[in-house]
This record gives C-alpha cells, sequence and structure tokens, in this order.
C-alpha cells in the first residue's frame, strides 16, 4: 500500500492511498459475497448466486460501495497510526479509481487538531480581588432576613401608598373590545415592585379599598403579543383589600424564628460565618478562572472555521432545546432581537471559538504534562451526575450506556478538572484588597 499526505487549509490534509490490485480484488470478491446474501436472484438460494448474476443485478458500482465501506475503515485506521494523525472527525473517501485488474486510487479528507502554541503556563503570578467581609454585607444580610419573615396586614384606615400590596379586580380594553386573557380576579399586586405594564400600578395608588375606577395605560412598542403593541387601553378595576408588609424588628424572637439560635448576636455571628465561607469560596472561583484566563491568553491557535461551525450548530441546538423546553418559541425570540438571527449567531460563533480554544489549550497541556485520566476519575464523574440528578450511579451508567457522546463528554470533563488543578498547583495567585461595593 503507497500512502501520500498533502496539507491542505483548515488543518484538512489529502491522503492519496494506491492499494494493490490483488488487494482490490480480494475486497470487491468479499463484496460479492455480502452482498449475495441479502438480495433474491431467480434459480438460486441466497448467497450462492455466482459472481457475474451478482454483478447484473446490483451493478458494479453498488458491489466497489460495498467493497470500500469494507475494507476502508481499517486501512484510514492504519494510515491515521502510522503517519501520527491528531484528527478530530471521521474522515471522509472524496473520490476513488476502482478499475478490476488495477491497483485502486482512494483519496481520502481527514481533519486534524490545529496546532496549540503554548506560551507560559507555570510560574506566573496573577492578581485576584478579593472583598472581605463587612458590617455593611453583615446587616443588608440581616435585613433581607427581616424582610423573610415580613407578614402582611389589612390596612382599612388609609388610601393605597407605592409600597402596599393591593388585591383587585381588573379587566382591560383596547378600542372598546375586552382583551384576550386581560382580566383576573382578586388578583394580589406589590405596587412596590410590578411587572405589569408601565403606569399601571402607579394609577392604583391613593385608593381605598372597595373603591371602582378606570386608568388609561400604554402598551410598550416592544410587548411580546403584537396585536398590543402601541396601543392604548383602558383598564376596569376594583380595588378589594390593600395590605402593607410589616417588617418584624431584628430581635432575640426573630432570631429565634429564623434559626436555632438564642438570641440576635448567635444569629449575627452565623451571618458573619456564612460569609466568610462565601468569600473563601468566590476567591478559589475567581482564583482558578483568573489562572485559567492568562494560560489562554498567553496561548495562540488558529481555528478553522468548520470548527467553528460544528460547534456553533451544536450550540444552537442546545440553545433552541433549552428554549422549547421553557415553553418558548424559536420564532419569538428572533423577532425579540433587534439584530435578529444574525447578532444571535454571531454572538454563537463567539461563544463557540472561545470554547473551542479552550478544549485545545486544555488537551496540548494535559498531552505536555502527561495527564491522563483513571477509571476513577469517570467513576467520580458517575457519582457526580448521580447525585446532582438523585438517581443511583447504577441509573447513570445504564443511560450513558446508550448514549457513548455522553461519557465522552464527561471524559473530556474529567480531563478539564486535572488540567486545571494542575495549573492551581503550578501557579502563584496574590489576592488584593478591594472595597465591598
Amino acid at each position: 500500500m503507497k500512502v501520500t499526505l498533502e496539507n491542505e487549509k483548515d488543518n484538512l490534509v489529502k491522503v492519496n492511498i494506491t492499494i494493490p490490485a490483488e488487494e482490490a480484488a480480494n475486497a470487491y470478491n468479499a463484496a460479492v459475497k455480502r452482498i449475495a446474501q441479502y438480495i433474491n436472484v431467480d434459480g438460486f438460494r441466497k448467497g450462492k448466486a455466482p459472481r457475474q448474476v451478482v454483478e447484473r443485478q446490483v451493478g458494479e458500482e453498488r458491489i466497489k460501495q460495498e467493497a470500500l465501506e469494507g475494507m476502508m475503515p481499517k486501512v484510514i485506521g492504519q494510515v491515521i497510526q502510522e503517519n501520527n494523525l491528531d484528527v478530530i472527525t471521521q474522515p471522509y473517501i472524496t473520490s476513488y479509481d476502482f478499475k478490476k485488474g488495477e491497483d485502486l486510487s482512494v483519496v481520502v479528507s481527514v481533519e486534524t487538531r490545529p496546532d496549540v502554541k503554548l506560551g507560559d503556563y507555570k510560574n506566573l503570578t496573577v492578581e485576584v480581588k478579593d472583598a472581605p467581609v463587612t458590617e455593611d454585607a453583615i446587616n443588608e444580610t440581616l435585613e433581607r432576613i427581616r424582610k423573610n419573615y415580613s407578614e402582611e396586614k389589612i390596612i382599612s384606615d388609609r388610601a393605597s401608598k407605592d409600597t402596599d400590596i393591593v388585591n383587585i379586580d381588573f379587566e382591560g380594553f383596547v378600542n372598546g373590545e375586552a382583551i384576550k386573557g386581560g382580566a383576573a380576579k382578586n388578583y394580589d399586586l406589590n405596587l412596590g415592585n410590578s411587572n405589569f405594564i408601565p403606569g399601571f400600578a402607579e394609577q392604583l395608588t391613593g385608593k381605598n379599598a372597595g373603591d371602582e375606577f378606570e386608568i388609561n395605560v400604554k402598551f410598550p412598542e416592544d410587548y411580546h403579543d403584537d396585536s398590543l403593541k402601541g396601543k392604548d387601553a383602558t383598564f376596569k378595576i376594583k380595588m378589594n383589600v390593600i395590605k402593607e408588609s410589616v417588617v418584624p424588628e431584628l430581635n432575640d424572637e426573630l432570631a429565634q424564628k429564623a434559626g436555632p439560635f438564642k438570641n440576635v448576636d448567635e444569629m449575627k455571628e452565623d451571618v458573619k460565618k456564612r460569609l466568610e465561607e462565601s468569600r473563601e469560596h468566590a476567591k478559589k472561583i475567581n482564583a482558578d478562572n483568573e489562572v485559567f484566563k492568562k494560560v489562554i491568553d498567553n496561548a495562540s491557535v488558529e481555528i478553522p472555521e468548520t470548527m467553528i461551525d460544528r460547534e456553533a450548530n451544536s450550540l444552537l441546538a442546545d440553545y433552541k432545546n433549552r428554549l422549547s423546553a421553557q415553553g418558548i418559541n424559536w420564532e419569538a425570540v428572533l423577532k425579540s432581537q433587534e439584530g435578529g438571527e444574525h447578532d444571535i449567531m454571531k454572538t454563537i460563533r463567539e461563544d463557540a471559538a472561545v470554547r473551542i480554544k479552550n478544549s485545545l489549550v486544555i488537551d496540548k497541556i494535559a498531552k505536555e504534562e502527561g495527564i491522563k485520566i483513571t477509571p476513577a476519575d469517570i467513576d467520580n464523574k458517575f457519582k457526580e451526575l448521580a447525585a446532582a440528578y438523585r438517581v443511583s450511579q447504577e441509573e447513570i451508567m445504564k443511560s450513558i450506556s446508550k448514549n457513548p457522546e455522553i461519557l465522552s463528554s464527561l471524559s473530556q470533563q474529567a480531563v478539564n478538572d486535572k488540567v486545571r488543578a494542575f495549573l492551581n498547583e503550578n501557579n502563584k495567585v496574590e489576592y488584593k484588597l478591594v472595597e465591598s461595593k
């Protein structure tokens, strides 16, 4: 077998393979026998029809294709191994010249991994911002706890204020016609935190329980319902109940409600402890990200458009699936974006390029440092998935056995984890204290 390689653009390698006539003939004859096993030929049992009869029935070209399908996977695998080709996609035949009694010529296209030029990735020093836990942060957390234990109190001796919660009946009209889905009864609306049409909540202040009145609003130009965009509307309102949120005092009684605390001091100490734990967790994550970012910035790689296309299409499919799971229509998303699909795809392609570079750099460092995954690493990933989905590890393994792509993804995640751990161990982090906002 004779093999020559030609480097083409975008990391494609053109592989010219010449297979001796005898091997090609053997592959052809084997293909005839395989085809004869599943075709019906009058006067012959399956598998017993002579070659000439099979050729007349299915045609020589079909037999040649069968011969190539039977022999080329092994041939291509041998070429890849002998020439140390770092293949990233399934190679494919672009052309062939298959004549009986002559050497078989086959041209195969192979896409190889782009060359990554690593910059410095060890003995670096990165600076990471660290915000200390302040009294203001502790007090803000205590204030949230107070609000979490607030109670609603019905008000009967005054008009509604913009901090109240009101219970209303409402019905909306545009040009005198009722708005579909624009009515409700006994609806609680927080006037201080409303996502209703602009101007709606504001017109409900200064009203008393039992009042019936009308308000006028204008639907925004970017409203999700095309039939209502920019339209003037009238809403009939009945004010049923006015309630105010009563926030409890920060005292020992509240502390005992909020947790296993005897008094405010114990609760405050617990809040401080949890904020410190969050701070330490954030420091580790930020340090990991900053080290990795610097390593990535120091590396260079030319990513072929074909790789970006594949990754972008995969990301787009995932995005559409997530939207569908949330009941969101893709066409509606396109309409809501000023630049439409062009801007969405631009963002997705940028994300795809970043992901590809990250993955290529990680794989290159793993190769340089001899970092390999073990069965224990994969087992740990199974355990993480089982814990995340709250199922047994056996169920996870059974599910993955039906989808090899998931196993490949888990393997890549395991490599990522080990490389990032290596980078954290071999680089220095300096924390810079900054004031909390």
